[in-house]
């Protein structure tokens, strides 16, 4: 099946090098091209990517509003995130609007192809060690606003709470179910029904649920 892919990002050159490295791989189609969020979100509704490879800085509509726009709708595309690692606070943004992950722009291409087809897959691309980075490093930023109480969380079990910290930390499925002493199919399990439970779009949102909780531990 061929993943139609949609590449925001106002620098030409990016969008001709994902381009180019793509038609060496028939899984992948270019289907649309935007400078702009607006370009964005008018090429999803246009022509119904599976997703899209969106740049945060942009002119006029940022990554991150074009990203609420578009999940927030009917389409069912999906949006990686492409940054820079002195952007976290956009990233972090971006994951709330509803994003799928996102990858920096320095990786290599191919690496940024894999990204895609994850994200194509229904999976959420957030490595572990840049999870743990982008959580420290927003928690750590002093807020304009007065510091809100943890968010509650109530429907879960005792069990599913431990799996959703773990989750929140970065860890794997298979890394979860080391730290319980249960299988990965379980894992996998209270993970898919935390997914249910907290109408949570996918991992992204529960470790932005578990950090709004109040369960992750941050070192001091």
């Amino acid at each position: 099946m061929t993943i139609r892919v949609v590449l925001a990002d106002d620098q030409p050159l990016v969008r001709s090098g994902l381009r180019v490295l793509m038609a060496d791989h028939p899984d992948l189609e270019v289907v649309g091209e935007a400078a702009t969020g607006a370009e964005a979100v008018q090429l999803v509704r246009d022509v119904g990517p599976d997703v899209v490879v969106m740049d945060i800085r942009m002119p006029g509509m940022d990554g991150i509003e074009a990203t609420r726009l578009i999940t927030a709708g009917p389409a069912t595309a999906r949006v990686l995130v492409l940054t820079t690692f002195d952007e976290d606070d956009h990233v972090y943004g971006a994951l709330r609007a509803g994003a799928s992950g996102f990858v920096v722009k320095d990786m290599a291409l191919s690496d940024i192809l894999g990204a895609i087809r994850v994200v194509a897959a229904g999976d959420a691309l957030i490595a572990p060690g840049v999870t743990r980075r982008l959580i420290a490093d927003f928690a750590g930023r002093p807020r304009s606003a007065p510091e809100r109480s943890p968010r509650p969380i109530e429907g879960i079990t005792e069990r599913e709470r431990e799996v959703l910290t773990r989750v929140g930390r970065g860890r794997t499925n298979t890394e979860i179910a080391d730290d319980l002493v249960i299988s990965v199919a379980t894992a996998k399990s209270h993970v898919s029904r935390l997914f249910t439970k907290l109408g949570a779009r996918d991992r992204v949102q529960l470790v932005i649920i578990a950090y709004e909780a109040g369960l992750v531990t941050l070192p001091r």
